[in-house]
């Protein structure tokens, strides 16, 4: 059987191409109960661009005040790195919302890309909640051999450190 010779190339060179592959997306999920009521607790975090009001890592946010897709904030961290997300969906009925990261920067988060669900729903009773963060996102670098600061353990050890704070944080707020 004769095979033409871009086929017998491909075959001999597919080898070398196969362990080349880019990132694989990683996954953050934290959740938190609180000794306060779903409706409480969802004032304290519903204002998209009101994170610095109970997020110990965050010095500062600002944003356009907008609570649909599209809506818009910059949260500066304490090192006074500044990440810039959107909003993809807001629901006061259903106490959530989902936002991605509009303007990659390492050195706020050793992250290239994320996507972020906030959810809070009722705790064991009527006046307790829990408030859960999601994540979907891709390490720093997405080259093949990134440096040990911008690897996938560095974004999931970095997200997971970000909830947790951002969670404790608000737990502590709802209850002094």
């Amino acid at each position: 059987m004769n095979y033409p010779l871009t086929v017998l190339i491909s075959i001999l060179l597919f080898p070398l191409f196969a362990h080349a592959h880019g990132p694989t997306p990683q996954k953050a999920k934290e959740s938190i109960a609180i000794n306060a009521p779903v409706e409480q607790v969802w004032n304290a975090v519903k204002q998209f661009d009101g994170i610095a009001s109970w997020h110990p890592d965050v010095k500062a946010s600002k944003g356009d005040g907008k609570h649909e897709s599209g809506g818009m904030r910059t949260v500066t961290l304490q090192n006074d790195a500044e990440l810039t997300d959107e909003l993809d969906y807001y629901s006061d009925k259903d106490h959530e919302y989902s936002y991605r990261l509009k303007i990659e920067n390492i050195k706020a988060l050793p992250v290239s890309s994320y996507s972020v669900e906030l959810q809070v729903s009722p705790g064991q009773d009527a006046s307790s909640s829990t408030v859960t963060l999601k994540s979907r996102f891709y390490r720093g670098d997405t080259g093949n051999t990134p440096p040990e600061d911008l690897t996938d353990e560095a974004a999931v050890k970095a997200m997971n450190a970000f909830f947790k704070n951002g969670l404790n944080g608000l737990k502590k707020k709802m209850e002094p």
